[in-house]
């Protein structure tokens, strides 16, 4: 399912653990402000619940012709016949999540550093990338270096040809640089659900990314 120009989603949705609305509801909520890509992430779930959760999400996302895709799990992703899977660097790798999931669902992959960037290369099979973090999350429980608006753009270059959706503490005043760095969107968690005002804070990042001024466009990879 490569992604196509007009496919183009630049604010990437994560679910949360912890909040008072379960993920579905999240998933519920975020479509109906515009949402149309949603990444179910559900950690130390048992893998009964988080594949029936999945499946509630993926059918939420349909009736409302979003894209789904789930985090950390190619079986999870299988089972609830998502859109595709996320994976971290101390995931499946990715050659093999892709032999397994088929040429036809999304595959995305973590980049923290230019070790990742030449791993992403190498592959050659990720339909797009998620470099970060740009600063401080509490959302990981393993955090990487953070980069900075800096430190992304290097690591855009170097995947020139893949789509990059910055991730890790974004905030809608750092969509402008996230923009100009060649990004093709952001993917936000915590702050879409600070101070219960989801809908709100959904059309402050959609509203900040229309705002910025764009670049060329990415080149659609495979």
């Amino acid at each position: 399912m490569p992604l196509k120009p007009e496919q183009h989603f630049p604010v990437m949705c994560i679910t949360q653990d912890n909040l008072p609305l379960t993920h579905v509801e999240q998933a519920e909520q975020l479509c109906e402000a515009g949402a149309r890509w949603i990444q179910l992430r559900m950690k130390n779930a048992a893998p009964q619940t988080w594949i029936d959760t999945a499946r509630a999400v993926v059918a939420v996302s349909r009736a409302h012709e979003a894209v789904c895709i789930i985090n950390d799990s190619v079986e999870v992703a299988l089972a609830s016949e998502a859109d595709g899977v996320h994976l971290g660097r101390l995931d499946l790798e990715w050659v093999e999540a892709r032999r397994r999931l088929g040429p036809d669902r999304l595959l995305g992959g973590t980049v923290n550093d230019a070790i990742d960037v030449a791993r992403v290369r190498a592959a050659g099979c990720l339909d797009y990338a998620g470099v970060g973090p740009l600063r401080f999350t509490t959302t990981k429980q393993i955090l990487a270096p953070v980069l900075g608006q800096m430190g992304i753009r290097p690591l855009i270059l170097g995947l020139i040809g893949l789509p990059v959706w910055v991730i890790g503490g974004i905030e809608p005043g750092d969509l402008r640089g996230v923009r100009a760095a060649g990004a093709a969107g952001v993917a936000v968690s915590s702050a879409l659900f600070a101070r219960g005002q989801l809908e709100g804070n959904f059309r402050a990042f959609l509203g900040a990314w229309n705002r910025s001024p764009s670049v060329e466009p990415f080149v659609i990879s495979g």
